[in-house]
């Protein structure tokens, strides 16, 4: 047996220079407004300060919001990993290297009883998007030494938080410089339809009772693959066709009993589609210093291929953007975040000077 030759350590050290994550509360007037779900409105908010912020007292620094993906939420991207770093580990590690500058990372918390967030508005699920860009994004700026304009605020995210972070872009302009989407959702047709005959399935097991299945989902000691993906399928359902007075106050797009789709429905789900974004939208997108885009070639949902159509789109219209397709899938992206937030920051205003 050979010993071990090399005289460092087995697993890569760790920076010196380390920042650290503060959390404040913040009880959010606006999702108590419309919170059918009962959930929390009192959210913690996570926010990473770089190495240095402290000793600086006058600089101030760039903001990104790190929107998380289904089943995710802020406090899980600073959980400890076995294999692999949380957020805040890899944004030591790029400012230590040089290569990102230094950044304030804001991680909200948008879990909801069904699972996730789209970061859309609805009264079947709560004012998520203007929640974070009404309270938070100022809340932030009054507590932090931020950069306080948009050519110097960025948002990014994957699956879901990709969706949220081009969908704030659009409703909301102005407000981001810069937006970083990793297999966000797009090219519905592609992504979501093919869940909908197994929601079907599972829901029957509860006698086509939405409020049932979520009440059992949630007591379930060992929730199924399918029943995780029909969960799945009413918060978007939640979020893209909401129906206040109906059960969990949603509409489906389907047929629970034959599982055809009701294209009335669908069409409102479409209405968020980015692939089929107006002239408005992409007007809105204009505005952004830096947009990226990027999805895996071998995508579970087939996202690559809605990716590959908006960024079609997107030059058509004349809109600047990044698109790239990597060799990979919908699971383990986090190494893209190495690609796109120094890219971003490369984008967005990071002195005051």
């Amino acid at each position: 047996m050979t010993g071990y030759r090399n005289a460092g350590p087995l697993r890569a050290p760790r920076p010196e220079a380390r920042g650290r994550v503060e959390t404040f509360e913040f009880d959010s007037p606006l999702l108590a407004q419309a919170n059918p779900l009962a959930d929390p409105t009192r959210r913690d908010v996570l926010v990473y300060l770089p190495a240095g912020y402290q000793a600086e007292s006058q600089r101030h620094y760039p903001v990104l919001w790190s929107l998380p993906a289904y089943t995710s939420s802020g406090p899980a991207q600073v959980a400890w990993r076995n294999h692999g770093e949380n957020l805040p580990q890899r944004l030591d590690r790029l400012i230590a290297s040089g290569t990102m500058p230094p950044a304030i990372v804001v991680m909200p918390d948008s879990f909801t009883s069904l699972g996730g967030n789209q970061f859309v508005d609805s009264p079947a699920l709560g004012h998520y998007s203007r929640h974070i860009v009404e309270e938070l994004v100022p809340e932030v700026d009054r507590r932090f030494r931020t950069i306080a304009r948009p050519e110097a605020r960025g948002v990014f995210g994957k699956s879901s938080g990709g969706f949220g972070g081009l969908h704030l872009a659009v409703r909301f302009p102005g407000v981001f410089g810069g937006v970083a989407s990793h297999a966000g959702d797009c090219g519905f047709d592609r992504v979501y339809q093919r869940d909908f005959v197994s929601c079907c399935d599972e829901l029957a097991a509860w006698d086509g009772d939405c409020e049932a299945f979520v009440s059992g989902f949630w007591r379930a000691r060992k929730p199924s693959g399918r029943a995780f993906h029909a969960l799945m399928v009413l918060c978007l359902a939640a979020s893209y066709s909401p129906a206040p007075g109906r059960p969990l106050n949603l509409e489906l797009p389907f047929d629970p009993l034959t599982a055809r789709v009701d294209d009335a429905v669908w069409q409102r789900w479409l209405t968020f589609d980015p692939v089929l974004y107006g002239s408005e939208a992409f007007d809105a997108l204009k505005q952004l210093r830096g947009l990226w885009v990027d999805a895996g070639s071998r995508d579970q949902y087939f996202i690559h291929y809605g990716t590959r159509e908006l960024s079609a789109r997107l030059s058509k219209a004349g809109v600047d953007h990044h698109h790239i397709e990597f060799d990979g899938t919908h699971s383990g992206m986090d190494w893209r975040l190495d690609h796109s937030l120094p890219w971003l920051l490369g984008r967005l205003e990071t002195t005051t000077g």
